[in-house]
């Protein structure tokens, strides 16, 4: 693809260390796929902010070999994917910046697993008791600086009291600020250490106690409102069940983990459950809610040969499925952990702040130093005035509140997408879907329903019989998983016969030797080049095509011998979704290898007015590279499968309806689970207010910044107003942020079409 994403999963934590408590709430351990055996997880017990994994990867961008690395903030770990030779060379790396990596031998070392959940309530619960502690001696010591002489045994008192405040507030940040600064690293916690260390040395011990409290306890708020962001797709594996009622040997029934049901097993489900695996029915019909995977609202009717998918609902009948998906392979994980690699690719703005923090960290404590060493000079303040208004800034000017800003707001517009089912493969895609201008739409199966019928056929050829010519075409037909090929199977419903040296011919039909004749099934195109086409059978083909139906020859060596004309009707909703992506300024266009009449036909009822028909793979391919010349930003939405180079060259591609298609997972950049073709529109949308959204944040962020850093110098404000602003300032980007997440749960404004309602994920789940 044009960006490839990070293999692993990696976790949104906050820039300014949750380490107070464990405040931070334990995360599912890194996936650790192995290849050679050399994808190894470590815990690295000073890595919690995204800051910190920036100075990782920049550690590790001289070593050579590293495949991928996976980082999970909340839990503190790394997964570096690379060959075992390589891995010594990059912890060497690593620990050269300060940090000390320690393996994981264990999932449960990461600090999951069982009880994970009862773990981040402890931790948090151990947080809160502990500030509010280092509060009640920050408020004693402030106190004492008010209300008790000012005798030196009072003095002492208040800077014990102090100390013991900042001591239960601090000791981390501390911990990692000296560390920090021992390594060169100037970061948020190397500004906190230096500055409450500062103003406890000029005598502001009470006020130092009572910043350290507060801005403790406003991370610990702070890594909680981050913790929704992180987990807003980790609760969609609530949806699959834990168990699953599984057929014995013997025919008995017995309930047993669904981790443990293995491919081929028949499972049972009743009215009213939730399917704990994918697979196909083999037994019973109902109507399954499948909202949760694919965001269609109406019930799906399932009976024998129907798929279906974990963490979908059961409505009515009892149905038995043969699993053809383990747990961990179920369409449902793929989706979470689809998004979890998201999470981790790095989004352009994301890229823009991370290096702007980078420069802006270090000219902070520059200017704190001018303004500490020249102020006295330049104005009329005393050193220990200078000195204060240094240490002001140096609280203003933490980074966190500009630096968490992008990967909560980009982790919630990627929940938000998922939940409408809309599955987005990066940030970068997120972001860059504001700017398409133009979309590329497949006819088959995007724009149409994508399931032909056989509507008529006829001899040709006067030299044979009719049921000759439907038992051969019916036998290359069914060796084909095109739409076309299935509908003429179907349509036919005749037994077959054994065809040799069968051979598809991509973007023109089939060929092979059915009892040791060859015989092609085709398109005009096919026909054409084969040099068989006449004008009768050119005027025959004209009247077919002009109604909208793909027409499929069967040719011998020497003539053409039968016509197939097959119709997919246009999907009631695509108009109305050409429709909303037109009112955002973005141009349809439909690329289809059907034959041009057909492709006009459809594409006038749909209201596309560029319609480029008779295309062959690397004719769309070519079609993709024009409209990007001639519009700018372009997608392209098909399958996944036979419009692969089209989706790769496309700037953003789109696989419609790809619920359990591993291609389609793995060709698109952004699936779309189930076929409604609203949601490209919604992606667009959702993109823009992600766009809008990060903008405010990072405004709002280095606004204030600016508005303090004046006050500081020239107003007098204190370093209780500057840890105020600075993480309320924080609070309320990710609260900000997180307004996204509601953008999940709403309608689209256009309604459905009155005979298909829309597929509504939203009215499904609240």
């Amino acid at each position: 693809m044009k960006n490839p994403q990070p293999t692993l999963d990696k976790t949104i934590a906050s820039c300014c260390g949750h380490a107070h408590g464990h405040t931070s709430q334990p995360t599912d351990p890194p996936q650790m796929p192995r290849k050679n055996g050399s994808a190894t997880a470590y815990r690295i017990a000073t890595m919690d902010c995204s800051a910190e994994e920036s100075e990782i990867r920049r550690a590790l961008e001289p070593v050579t070999g590293i495949r991928s690395l996976g980082f999970q903030l909340g839990a503190r770990t790394l997964v570096i994917d690379a060959p075992t030779d390589v891995l010594p060379l990059a912890l060497t790396a690593i620990r050269k910046i300060g940090f000390d990596p320690k393996e994981i031998s264990k999932p449960g070392d990461s600090g999951d697993g069982s009880g994970a959940h009862s773990d981040q309530e402890h931790g948090f619960s151990s947080g809160i008791t502990r500030l509010v502690f280092a509060l009640v001696f920050a408020f004693g010591a402030e106190s004492l600086s008010f209300l008790a002489p000012d005798t030196q045994p009072w003095q002492i008192a208040g800077m014990v009291i102090a100390v013991i405040g900042i001591w239960l507030a601090g000791l981390d940040t501390y911990m990692k600020g000296f560390f920090a600064l021992r390594h060169g690293k100037l970061n948020i916690n190397a500004l906190m250490t230096v500055a409450v260390t500062g103003a406890f040395l000029i005598g502001q011990w009470a006020e130092a106690a009572m910043v350290m409290a507060l801005y403790a306890i406003a991370e610990l708020i702070e890594a909680r409102a981050v913790d929704r962001a992180r987990n807003a797709i980790k609760g969609l594996l609530d949806l699959a069940p834990e168990t699953a009622e599984v057929r014995q040997t013997g025919g008995n029934w017995h309930v047993m983990p669904a981790k443990d049901v293995s491919l081929g097993t028949i499972v049972r489900i009743k009215p009213g459950e939730r399917v704990a695996l994918d697979g196909t029915v083999t037994a019973g019909a109902s109507a399954i809610n499948q909202a949760p995977v694919t965001g269609e609202s109406i019930p799906v009717e399932k009976t024998i040969g129907d798929p279906v998918f974990a963490g979908t609902i059961n409505e009515s009948g009892s149905l038995e499925f043969e699993v053809t998906a383990v747990a961990s392979d179920s369409t449902l994980a793929r989706i979470i952990h689809a998004v979890e690699q998201a999470q981790g690719s790095r989004a352009p703005t994301q890229r823009f702040v991370d290096k702007f923090s980078a420069i802006y960290t270090p000219a902070v404590f520059v200017m704190a130093l001018a303004v500490a060493l020249a102020g006295p000079l330049l104005f009329d303040w005393t050193w220990l005035q200078a000195i204060y208004k240094a240490l002001v800034l140096l609280v203003i000017a933490c980074p966190c509140a500009l630096v968490i800003s992008t990967p909560v707001t980009v982790v919630s517009g990627l929940a938000a997408a998922a939940r409408r089912g809309i599955l987005i493969k990066g940030g970068t895609y997120l972001e860059e879907a504001r700017k398409l201008k133009a979309v590329a739409l497949d006819k088959t199966g995007t724009i149409t329903s994508g399931k032909p019928e056989l509507v008529e056929w006829e001899v040709i050829s006067p030299n044979v019989s009719k049921q000759h010519v439907a038992a051969i075409a019916a036998s290359l037909a069914s060796r084909s998983d095109h739409p076309v090929s299935k509908a003429i199977t179907v349509g036919l419903n005749l037994s077959t016969h054994d065809v040799d040296a069968f051979e598809a011919l991509p973007g023109r039909g089939v060929k092979g030797a059915v009892a040791g004749e060859d015989y092609v099934l085709g398109n005009h195109r096919l026909i054409e080049e084969r040099e068989q086409c006449s004008a009768e059978l050119e005027a025959l083909l004209k009247i077919h095509e002009e109604a909208g139906r793909t027409v499929t020859l069967l040719a011998s060596n020497e003539t053409v011998l039968a016509l197939f004309a097959v119709a997919d009707t246009i999907k009631a909703s695509s108009r109305a979704a050409i429709a909303d992506l037109k009112a955002l300024g973005v141009t349809s266009v439909m690329l289809t290898g059907d034959n041009s009449a057909t492709a006009r036909t459809i594409g006038h009822q749909a209201g596309i007015e560029d319609v480029r028909g008779n295309l062959l793979p690397q004719d769309k391919l070519a079609a993709i590279q024009e409209m990007q010349k001639h519009y700018g930003l372009t997608g392209m939405t098909g399958d996944g499968i036979n419009d692969a180079p089209a989706l790769a060259q496309a700037d953003i591609g789109f696989a419609m309806g790809a619920a359990g298609t591993d291609i389609a997972m793995e060709a698109a950049d952004v699936v779309i689970m189930n076929d409604d073709l609203h949601r490209i529109a919604t992606t667009v949308e959702l993109s823009r207010k992600t766009h809008a959204v990060l903008w405010q944040n990072i405004s709002f962020a280095i606004g204030i910044k600016v508005v303090f850093f004046y006050l500081a110098i020239f107003s007098g404000a204190t370093m209780w107003m500057a840890v105020f602003a600075d993480m309320g300032a924080s609070l309320l980007v990710v609260a900000n942020g997180l307004r996204l997440l509601r953008s999940g749960k709403k309608a689209s404004a256009r309604p459905a079409p009155a005979d298909e309602p829309r597929a509504d994920y939203e009215r499904s789940t609240g």
